[in-house]
C-alpha cells in the first residue's frame, strides 16, 4: 500500500524515466530500496541494526549485478545524515517506521529534509497519535483504550514502549523546516488487528482495493494504524 503512494507521489513530481536519487533511512531488510533499484533509482540505504543489515545484503546478493550497483548500504543512525552527505544530495528520502522509535523526532525529520533537493519528496511513515484507541478497543481491552486517548506513548507488537505521532503536529513540524505537507495517507485502516503471519485471503485484491480507497477519504483514514505523509522540499 504505501508502495503505490509513493510510486504516485513520485509520477507526479518527476519526469518519467528520470533515474532519482533516493535515500532510504532505516532501510530495514531494504524492502523498499531493492524495489526502487529495480526499476532504476541510485539508492542508498542507512540502517544501524547488524541483522537488518545483514538481511539486507542477502536479499541484494540475489539481485542482478546492474540493480546491485544502484544500492549502497551504510551502517549509521538516520540522525547523521550531516556526516555522511551534503544537503540536497537526494531527489526522495524515506524514513518509514522509524520515528516511533525516536524520542525527539524533530531534529532528525529537519536534518531529513535539509538532504533533500529542492522539489524533492519526503516521505514519512509513522504511527498514527490520534488512533491509538483503535487497536486496544477492537481487542476489548478498554482499560488499555481509555488511556490511549491522553497520550502518544504505546507499547507495540514487540513488546517495546515507543511514541506515535499526531498528523497536526508533524504537519507543523514540515512547515516549519521548508518542506510543507503535500499529501497524506492512512494506512491499515481495517488490517491493523491481523496477525502476524496471518494466511492472505482468497479475495486479497478486494482487500487491497478497500484498504487503498479507505486511505485517502475521511473519515477513514484518520483513524488508520499508521500515517503516510510526504511533503516537498520548497
Amino acid at each position: 500500500m504505501v508502495a503505490r503512494q509513493l510510486d504516485e507521489q513520485i509520477a507526479g513530481r518527476f519526469p518519467v524515466g528520470r533515474r532519482l536519487r533516493v535515500l532510504d533511512v532505516g532501510m530495514g531488510q531494504g524492502t523498499q530500496a531493492l524495489r526502487l533499484a529495480r526499476v532504476g533509482h541510485q539508492v542508498t540505504g542507512v540502517e544501524q541494526d547488524p541483522t537488518m543489515i545483514s538481511a539486507a545484503r542477502a536479499a541484494l546478493s540475489g539481485e542482478p549485478e546492474g540493480i546491485r550497483e544502484r544500492v549502497r548500504i551504510i551502517e549509521g543512525d538516520g540522525r547523521d545524515t550531516g556526516v555522511h552527505f551534503l544537503p540536497g544530495s537526494f531527489d526522495v528520502v524515506l524514513c518509514h517506521g522509524v520515528l516511533m522509535y525516536v524520542e525527539e523526532p524533530d531534529p532528525l525529520v529537519a536534518g531529513l529534509a535539509r538532504m533533500l533537493a529542492p522539489g524533492g519528496l519526503l516521505s514519512l511513515l509513522v504511527r498514527n497519535g490520534d488512533a491509538l484507541a483503535m487497536r486496544p478497543g477492537l481487542y476489548g481491552d478498554w482499560a488499555t483504550a481509555l488511556a490511549a486517548f491522553d497520550t502518544t506513548a504505546y507499547t507495540n507488537r514487540l513488546g517495546l514502549d515507543v511514541r506515535a505521532d499526531r498528523l497536526e503536529t508533524l504537519t507543523a513540524t514540515l512547515a516549519g523546516i521548508g518542506a510543507p505537507l503535500h499529501a497524506w495517507y492512512g494506512v491499515r485502516v481495517f488490517t491493523d488487528t491481523a496477525a502476524d503471519g496471518a494466511e492472505v485471503p482468497q479475495d486479497v485484491d478486494s482487500l487491497l482495493a478497500v484498504e487503498e480507497r479507505a486511505g485517502r477519504t475521511d473519515p477513514y483514514r484518520r483513524v488508520a494504524a499508521l500515517l503516510h505523509l510526504c511533503g516537498v522540499r520548497g
